[in-house]
């Protein structure tokens, strides 16, 4: 794959996290990247997968069909949280035009990018072996990227860094060493290159904004920053970095599941004890996200009972009706400061056996506390109160700079990809 000359040479850097408020409190420290950042406003809910499939499409979440997350299938009646596959996303993609003509396309550990239409993927696809434990393994667009990148950082990739107790900027160190490794590549780089940069994210979720631990996070993120930009300098590429949501102080913990247990909403059936979700027969489930949850009510004659358990729960700011199909009959929005938890049982001892485990995807909604070691070791945390950020919210923007951008006004995300549909014209 040979990038083409005469097309533009753009670098996306998306910054998990990378808020507005974050960016001026730690002023001095972003002005070393030579960067001037402007006010960003996430979507609804502002959430990774969302923010990622409104700016490769340009649309609104409703359009793409990415209501969080994760997405509710009610037909098999199964919540399934990461799912990677590119057709997910709907909608066409800012670069389609772009690549007819011949321009070359990298998308470097976004989500759902499985099968993207792009001409260079690297996505974490570990193995999940059947007797337990797991194979570490990148999904690569060539075949042979993982083994080429593998050795020009100098060691593998590590899902461990990525999430869970252990996640760190050693994540985000090895995924900008990699794409620095690209776009030093001048036969394999695209013309149109994005990566994301995670580790931000896990500070501010376990410490919160205010935690002084942020500071010592924030200069890896500069470093790791500052990597990308010299590599995309000299190799003759414009950046363009972009936050897809600003996280907020965790204070109330909200629990839409537990409360529609106990008006008979929401079934469950005990196993050895245990209390696991019967979603077949659950009249209605809240697939939480952050501080949104997308509400499943299977009955029509369901919602308004459902809405008034929900709407009784402190810390819930609104219940609205939903847009249906692969978003929710209802949506919950929690208060600033509150956020949603998965869990519906009331004792540990009822706890499915993978509430103790990293398990994002058979776990039906969003577990923060999968970044907390429990006891004993190797388990998570089952404490939500140890969570001290989240996000989901619209209040606070996000924001984004492009290296040859003075002065940038304030956007929406679906402008800022407008803007860049309009450089790869």
């Amino acid at each position: 794959m040979k990038p083409s000359t005469a097309m533009p040479k753009i670098l996306v850097i998306q910054v998990a996290a990378l808020g507005q408020s974050l960016v001026e409190r730690f002023a001095a420290d972003f002005a070393r990247l030579g960067l001037h950042f402007g006010g960003l406003t996430p979507p609804l809910p502002a959430v990774t997968c969302t923010a990622q499939a409104v700016f490769r499409t340009g649309l609104a979440p409703a359009q793409t069909g990415i209501a969080g997350n994760g997405r509710f299938d009610r037909t098999t009646c199964k919540a399934d949280f990461w799912n990677q596959s590119a057709r997910l996303v709907q909608g066409p993609r800012i670069w389609d035009e772009f690549r007819a003509r011949g321009g070359t396309v990298g998308v470097m550990f976004w989500q759902q990018s499985l099968g993207e239409a792009a001409d260079l993927i690297v996505s974490p696809a570990p193995i999940h072996k059947h007797h337990g434990g797991m194979i570490q393994s990148l999904y690569t667009v060539p075949a042979t990227l993982e083994a080429t990148l593998t050795t020009r950082v100098g060691r593998a990739f590590n899902l461990m860094h990525y999430w869970g107790p252990l996640a760190s900027a050693k994540a985000g160190d090895w995924i900008c060493q990699a794409t620095a490794a690209v776009l030093a590549d001048a036969d394999r780089r695209p013309d149109l290159l994005l990566t994301y940069v995670p580790n931000l994210d896990y500070v501010l979720q376990k410490h919160g904004p205010d935690s002084p631990k942020v500071a010592r996070e924030v200069g890896k993120l500069i470093d790791q920053l500052g990597l990308l930009l010299k590599a995309a300098r000299a190799a003759g590429y414009t950046t363009l970095v972009w936050g897809d949501y600003a996280i907020e102080p965790a204070q109330r913990v909200v629990f839409p599941n537990r409360a529609l247990h106990a008006a008979g909403l929401f079934a469950a059936r005990t196993v050895r004890g245990r209390l696991y979700p019967d979603l077949y027969r659950s009249r209605a489930f809240a697939m939480v996200d952050h501080q949104v949850a997308e509400v499943y009510v299977p009955e029509a004659a369901d919602i308004e009972a459902t809405r008034r358990v929900l709407a009784a729960l402190p810390g819930v700011a609104s219940v609205e009706p939903g847009a249906g199909g692969e978003f929710g009959d209802l949506r919950i929005v929690a208060e600033p400061g509150a956020w949603l938890a998965y869990p519906w049982w009331e004792t540990p001892r009822q706890a499915p056996d993978y509430a103790s485990h990293v398990d994002i995807h058979n776990k039906p909604g969003y577990d923060p506390a999968e970044l907390f070691w429990g006891f004993p070791p190797p388990s998570v945390s089952q404490n939500p109160l140890r969570v001290k950020g989240t996000h989901g919210r619209t209040d606070h923007p996000a924001c984004y700079a492009w290296s040859d951008q003075p002065e940038p006004t304030a956007l929406s995300l679906p402008e800022l990809a407008s803007q860049l549909r309009a450089r790869l014209a």
